[in-house]
């Protein structure tokens, strides 16, 4: 299993999935959002049409703004083939209208999963950007990335051990995917089994 969460946007997650199939890879369709506090949230879904809406609520609550592609780079929409659909044009770098706990909120009523990403970065980390994990936020897991061992992420963060972990490479480039992953106790490579892993639900459970 991978999930593939771009910037504020879903446009690639549909041809994502469809390449992944034909290589026995389940694609979790998702979306990294960037709220008003400019905190990343993570949402994984169970399907196109959830992850859509999402993105829907996304795009209503961006920044205005065009992107500028000679600061960003082009933000290229292609089909199977690698043949180039269009740009998208919003400014998906900037941030939303909406604060975390609204953005956990809208992931959750679309039966999707939150997760704070990268809470070791001081960049759009939550714990970078606020200082700490409100004891309120309904969080799903958090996320450490690749830039800190386990032990030294045990010994930083151990105050939020009761909420679930996950490990991510939190890849920008090509040769960064893969590079640190999670280990999932459960019957299937299913979003379904991967939500009930993170609840401990039926002897499922996360391996670091």
């Amino acid at each position: 299993m991978i999930a593939v969460c771009d910037h504020n946007s879903m446009e690639n997650a549909e041809v994502t999935r469809k390449l992944a199939r034909e290589k026995g890879i389940n694609a979790i369709p998702g979306i990294e959002i960037t709220s008003s506090e400019e905190v990343h949230i993570i949402g994984l879904f169970r399907g196109i049409d959830h992850v859509f809406k999402m993105q829907g609520v996304v795009y209503e609550n961006l920044q205005p703004g065009e992107n500028d592609e000679n600061a960003f780079g082009m933000q290229v929409i292609v089909d199977e083939q690698e043949e180039v659909l269009g740009f998208n044009k919003r400014l998906l770098i900037g941030s939303t209208n909406l604060s975390v706990n609204r953005i956990i909120d809208i992931i959750h009523s679309f039966e999707g999963i939150a997760i704070a990403a990268h809470i070791d970065r001081e960049g759009f980390g939550i714990i970078g950007h606020l200082g700490f994990i409100p004891s309120g936020l309904k969080l799903d897991a958090l996320e450490i990335s690749s830039n800190v061992s386990m032990e030294e992420a045990r010994e930083r963060f151990k105050e939020y051990s009761h909420i679930p972990w996950i490990r991510s490479s939190d890849a920008h480039k090509l040769d960064d995917i893969g590079k640190v992953s999670t280990g999932l106790f459960m019957e299937h490579a299913t979003f379904e089994e991967l939500a009930l892993a993170f609840k401990g639900i039926g002897e499922r459970s996360i391996i670091l």
